[in-house]
C-alpha cells in the first residue's frame, strides 16, 4: 500500500499505518463489537474495508459507533465489571491513533510504568517489587475506585494536547472519549466522563493521565519513594509505617485533585514480614498483578531454610485456573487420542507456567499434578482393563517414561493427584 498523502485530503494519514493498524488488530484477535462483524467477516472484503476506514480518517469524517458493553466477572470474584468492545473497524481506527500518540509520550514514561509499554511486563513490575519488598519494609496496596469509568475528559484531553502536533490525533480522541456505551439490552448509555475499558486506545490515554495524575507528581512530592505502576494497579513502596500513613494521605488527595478516589476498602498499608521483620501488623499480604505477596518457606543456596517476603500465584488466580481446568472435562474425552489432548491443553498450560510460574512455581504444582489426575480418570475410562487404579497408574508411569515432553507440564510435575 502507498504511504504517500493522497492530495485533498485533510489529514496525512498513509494507508500503511492503516494496514500495520489491522495487523495489529487480526493478531490480537477479539470479539465483534456492535455490527456483529467478526474478523473473519471483515476480511472477506479486507481491500474496500481498510480503504473506507483510511477514507474517512485522512478527510476528517470518521465517526466511531457505539462501543458494545460486555459484563465479565472481576478477577477477585467481587461482581462484575463492564469491558467496551469497539468493532473490528474501530480497533483498526483506534489502533492507529494510538500508535501515532505513542511515539510521542513512550519517551517520556515514567521508568516504574509498565503496563502495555513495549519492552515492559506485569513480569517485570512483580520482578520489581518483590526486590523492593526486601529493602523497605512498607507497602501501600493503592487500589483506584472504578478508574476507567471516572476519568476525567478535560485533563485527558489537556494532557493529549500536550504531546501531539497532528490535529486529527485530538480530533479523534475527543470523538472516542464520547462514544456511547450499547448495552445489552440494545439500549445507549451516554457517558460524561472515563474510556471504556477494552479499546485499543485506552491503555496509552490511561498511562499518559496517570502520568501526570501519579507518576510525575509522586516523584516530585515524595522523591525517595519507589512505586511499581501498570495502568491503575500501583504499589508504593515505604520505608516506615509513619510515612506510608503519609503517603497514602496525600495520594488520595491527589486522586481527588484529578477526579478520582481512592478506594476505602481496598487501599491499604501493609507489613512486608518475614523472618527477619517479626513484627505484626493488621495486613502482612497484598496481591499485585495475580501475585500474593506474604512470607513463605524459602531456601538459600547452600540449602538452608528460611522465611522471606516472596511473590506466588493468588488463590483468585488459582481458583479461575482450577475452574478452567475443571471445565475441559479431560476425563470425558474418551474419543481423543491422549496426544489429541496435549495438542489442546498444551498452549494454555504453558501460558500459566511462564506467567504464573516465573515465581514460586511449587504454588502451581498441586493444580499441574490435578491436571494429571484427570488424564489418569481418562486411562481408566478409555480402557477397560486399565480401570483398576493400580493399572492404570502403571500405564501413566510407562507413557511418562516414553514420551517426557507430551504434556508441557510434566517437566515440572508427573505425579498424580487423587481426584477421585
Amino acid at each position: 500500500m502507498s504511504e504517500l498523502k493522497a492530495s485533498g485530503k485533510s489529514f496525512d494519514i498513509s494507508k500503511r499505518e492503516v494496514w500495520e493498524a489491522y495487523e495489529k488488530v487480526k493478531a490480537n484477535k477479539g470479539a465483534p463489537g456492535v455490527d456483529g462483524c467478526s474478523l473473519e467477516a471483515f476480511d472477506e472484503d479486507l481491500k474496500n474495508n481498510l480503504y473506507r476506514i483510511w477514507n474517512r480518517m485522512s478527510s476528517g469524517s470518521y465517526f466511531p459507533p457505539p462501543v458494545l458493553a460486555v459484563e465479565i466477572p472481576k478477577p477477585n470474584g467481587g461482581g462484575t465489571r463492564v469491558l467496551g468492545v469497539p468493532t473490528v473497524a474501530d480497533r483498526i481506527a483506534q489502533t492507529v491513533v494510538a500508535r501515532r500518540l505513542e511515539e510521542k509520550v513512550e519517551p517520556i514514561f515514567h521508568p516504574d510504568s509498565y503496563g502495555y509499554r513495549p519492552g515492559r511486563s506485569a513480569l517485570d513490575a512483580v520482578a520489581t517489587c518483590r526486590k523492593r519488598c526486601w529493602k523497605t519494609d512498607w507497602v501501600i496496596d493503592l487500589d483506584i475506585q472504578k478508574f476507567f469509568d471516572s476519568v476525567p475528559w478535560d485533563l485527558v484531553v489537556k494532557a493529549v494536547e500536550a504531546h501531539t502536533d497532528q490535529p486529527w490525533v485530538l480530533l479523534y480522541v475527543k470523538r472516542w472519549l464520547v462514544a456511547p456505551l450499547q448495552l445489552p439490552d440494545g439500549s445507549l448509555r451516554e457517558r460524561d466522563r472515563g474510556t471504556p475499558q477494552g479499546s485499543a486506545v485506552s491503555p496509552v490515554l490511561a498511562n499518559l493521565f496517570l502520568h501526570y495524575a501519579f507518576d510525575v507528581w509522586i516523584a516530585r512530592e515524595f522523591p525517595g519513594v519507589t512505586f511499581e505502576r501498570y495502568v491503575d494497579d500501583a504499589v508504593v513502596h515505604c520505608v516506615s509505617e509513619d510515612q506510608a500513613h503519609t503517603v497514602v494521605a496525600a495520594i488520595a488527595d491527589r486522586m481527588e485533585q484529578v477526579g478520582l478516589r481512592l478506594h476505602p476498602d481496598k487501599t491499604k498499608i501493609v507489613y512486608c514480614q518475614d523472618g527477619k521483620r517479626r513484627g505484626s501488623y493488621e495486613h502482612t499480604a497484598f496481591t499485585f498483578l495475580g501475585f500474593t505477596f506474604r512470607q513463605r518457606k524459602a531456601r538459600n543456596k547452600q540449602g538452608k531454610r528460611f522465611n522471606a517476603f516472596l511473590p506466588a500465584i493468588s488463590k483468585d488466580a488459582l481458583k479461575k485456573i482450577n475452574s478452567v481446568v475443571r471445565s475441559w472435562r479431560l476425563h470425558t474425552r474418551t474419543g481423543h487420542a491422549f496426544a489429541d489432548l496435549a495438542r489442546r491443553i498444551n498452549p494454555i498450560v504453558r501460558g500459566w507456567m511462564q506467567y504464573y510460574g516465573a515465581f514460586y512455581r511449587s504454588a502451581l504444582y498441586q493444580l499441574l499434578s490435578r491436571i494429571n489426575a484427570y488424564l489418569v480418570r481418562w486411562i481408566r475410562k478409555k480402557y477397560k482393563r486399565l480401570r483398576a487404579e493400580k493399572k492404570a497408574i502403571e500405564c501413566w508411569r510407562g507413557i511418562v517414561d516414553r514420551y517426557p515432553r507430551m504434556f508441557v507440564h510434566w517437566k515440572w510435575v508427573s505425579s498424580v493427584l487423587q481426584v477421585w
